[in-house]
């Protein structure tokens, strides 16, 4: 029996990442003409239509046992990746290529002081960046197009993952708030205002709603208009659009940037927030590196 060749794998899973010949060639590094010789190839060897031909779209159209093989075929990569991977980790941990996922409300306020403390400590790691929302990040993980995610808890996906500490949502008010009165500001209290969260597909929006109890889609604002950001949230707050939840991470990172705006802690012992994480693929050989990296992320953000 003649086996698949891995190159051969990674023009089918490819081909189902981009649904379009050229850009599937151009990400394997051929041309397209290659990359369709090898997929037929491939097959005859499995006596199997891969591809329904003749399809009345442009895009290719999987069989049914086409798809089954995509799913195969990335598990079959994976394997062999960590192979590659283990060698890596134990000639030399937490050094080359690390190709890191990191949500938007995490990003441009952690890493400012992390990066300067990973390069002290693992000056051989070359650290590669994706900023995108916690969905995107996680089919990049299981795909095996990134290593490693920095995101906020609870997220679904198939991932092991290291919670690196808290990080408690505070109350931002326009200045002269009635609420800005008071020292902290009830949960309940929120239920009286309008409250502007991130536009849908943002963790975080989940989140604040889930840890203070809020109803789902209660998140206030014109027709047609949503903040994609959290800088944003903070000058719809600051024109006295309504109220907002920020994360602490953020407050610390600069966020408010002297903005009229006032913050006020919420009430109670135990203050609502996420849990920030790092998360892997399950059984992953860098497992250990990854959890040696999270302590250092850890003590970055525990200093803030």
């Amino acid at each position: 029996m003649i086996l698949p060749s891995p190159q051969q794998l990674r023009y089918l899973v490819a081909l189902a990442d981009h649904g379009h010949f050229g850009r599937a060639a151009s990400a394997c590094s051929v041309t397209q003409s290659t990359l369709s010789a090898g997929l037929i190839a491939l097959e005859r060897q499995l006596a199997a239509s891969i591809l329904e031909r003749g399809a009345p779209t442009k895009r290719p159209v999987f069989t049914p046992l086409g798809l089954e093989l995509v799913a195969r075929a990335r598990t079959a990569l994976g394997a062999l990746q960590a192979v590659t991977e283990t060698a890596a980790a134990a000639r030399d941990p937490l050094s080359g290529p690390l190709r890191l996922g990191v949500i938007p409300t995490i990003g441009p306020f952690l890493l400012p002081r992390l990066m300067p403390a990973l390069r002290e400590s693992f000056p051989r790691l070359r650290l590669w960046l994706r900023e995108d929302l916690t969905e995107r990040l996680v089919e990049g993980l299981e795909a095996g197009r990134l290593d490693l995610l920095l995101l906020a808890l609870p997220a679904a996906g198939a991932m092991e993952t290291l919670p690196l500490g808290e990080d408690p949502f505070r109350v931002a008010l326009p200045r002269g708030h009635h609420l800005a009165a008071r020292d902290t500001v009830p949960v309940a209290a929120l239920a009286g205002e309008r409250v502007l969260l991130l536009e849908d597909g943002h963790c975080l929006r989940a989140h604040a709603e889930t840890a203070c109890g809020l109803p789902r889609g209660m998140a206030a604002g014109e027709e047609g208009f949503a903040a994609t950001s959290l800088h944003t949230l903070v000058q719809m707050v600051a024109g006295g659009l309504g109220v907002t939840l920020l994360p602490e991470l953020a407050l610390a990172g600069g966020v408010l940037a002297g903005a009229p705006v006032e913050v006020r802690p919420l009430e109670g012992a135990a203050a609502p927030g996420r849990v920030l994480a790092l998360a892997w693929r399950p059984r992953s050989p860098r497992a250990a590196e990854f959890r040696g990296l999270g302590q250092a992320m850890a003590v970055a953000l525990a200093q803030r």
